[in-house]
């Protein structure tokens, strides 16, 4: 069973996502948008700058990213 979702803010959920491969696109108000091109498909990220995300917008926000908990964990810790 993988871990449980930590609590982060919105700025440490970027700083992970650019250390796998996302770039900033745009920003409109309290949100990111960050983009990785793949070769299937561009991937789109929104993230709010939140002072602590919740775990079900992280859940989704992960999907979206096509990363793993534990993908994620890791370079969290990095």
């Amino acid at each position: 069973m993988p871990g449980k979702l930590p609590l982060v803010s919105g700025r440490k959920v970027c700083q992970v996502l650019n250390k796998a491969g996302f770039t900033h696109k745009n920003s409109k108000g309290s949100h990111v948008l960050l983009k990785k091109e793949s070769s299937p498909r561009n991937l789109i990220v929104t993230i709010p700058l939140h002072k602590e995300i919740k775990r079900g917008t992280l859940n989704n926000i992960l999907k979206q990213a096509n990363m793993s908990l534990e993908e994620f964990l890791i370079l969290l810790k990095k």
